[in-house]
């Protein structure tokens, strides 16, 4: 036993200068970060931003990979079997990160287990919106509607993050609120604006030349508090729902077993670009509320994302397979 421990502890020391020396190399070449969606989406255009402002910190390209597929599980399982040496990193969001572990019954992945955290991007809340010919003044006033007259405001849902706004606001009020699933922010819209659904649940970025517009009112936002993203619109929580909220996220992971001095540089790196003002600016007039912090913080962020959303998921029955 004691040759063993001995044993151990010479092999530890060996490695950790070879980890420290591939740290202090790093990078010498070009890094690739995976998207799990499409190209032009939101989160592909943030990715792409901050990339370029860390390429520059870090001396080297970084290239943007999208791999769209099975709701971000396909481009997240192509990171997971990448060599975990800081040259293939992925940027989860709440979905890929926390969600879909309740929502796929065969996930090739574990992204608890599967992966590190280097630190949290950016955040963004949803808006929920009437057209503006719609009575509904408020949350409030749209769920008492539909406690006396249940099915009188159906709400359209682009998204697995609306989906979550919907089943929270059902939980939290007891109300029987129907939420009809749609592809796209686009198709949901239409049928808004066109008098076909009275209610949608959306991203601000979405939702935002529609309410400048005078077309579409905002009637609540699902932060804890009054958004930049959302100047002037009353937080759920703030309407009689305590406690409500929802956040979609963006992270940046890498493979798990990356040398740990590796992710302190990139977290490093990334930290330097959220912290300046004209990346702050940038990410707003994308839709992203800048983050940042130590990766340590990132974890027990997704953990309690992850405690949250699971039961809510369970409870309700959503199941995409």
């Amino acid at each position: 036993m004691r040759k063993l421990s001995a044993l151990l502890a010479a092999t530890a020391c060996i490695l950790a200068p070879l980890s420290l020396a591939h740290a202090q190399g790093y990078p010498n070449k070009p890094i690739k970060i995976i998207v799990a969606y499409a190209a032009g989406q939101g989160t592909d255009i943030a990715t792409r931003y901050v990339a370029d402002q860390m390429a520059q910190d870090l001396g080297q390209p970084i290239i943007i990979d999208n791999r769209p597929g099975a709701g971000g599980n396909l481009g997240t399982e192509l990171a997971r079997q990448a060599e975990a040496d800081g040259y293939t990193l992925t940027m989860g969001t709440n979905a890929t990160h926390a969600l879909n572990q309740f929502l796929y019954s065969n996930l090739p992945f574990d992204a608890e287990k599967d992966f590190t955290p280097i630190g949290l991007v950016g955040t963004f809340p949803m808006v929920i919106a009437v057209n503006s010919n719609s009575p509904y003044k408020n949350v409030k006033e749209l769920v008492e509607a539909s406690s006396k007259k249940p099915g009188s405001a159906d709400i359209a849902m682009p998204s697995t993050s609306a989906r979550l706004v919907v089943e929270l606001l059902k939980k939290s009020s007891s109300v029987p609120l129907f939420g009809v699933p749609y592809k796209g922010s686009a198709n949901a819209m239409t049928d808004l604006l066109g008098n076909q659904l009275p209610v949608v649940v959306d991203t601000p970025t979405a939702l935002r030349s529609h309410i400048e517009s005078g077309k579409v009112r905002a009637i609540g936002v699902t932060s804890s508090r009054e958004s930049s993203l959302a100047p002037g619109v009353t937080p759920v929580a703030a309407q009689g729902f305590d406690g409500f909220e929802v956040i979609a996220w963006n992270a940046l992971y890498a493979p798990k077993g990356t040398p740990a001095a590796v992710l302190e540089r990139l977290n490093q790196s990334l930290n330097k670009v959220l912290g300046k003002p004209e990346t702050a600016q940038r990410l707003l007039s994308l839709g992203f509320e800048p983050a940042g912090g130590p990766a340590a913080q990132l974890t027990s962020f997704a953990s309690k994302e992850r405690q949250k959303w699971g039961p809510i998921i369970q409870s309700a029955g959503i199941a995409v397979n």
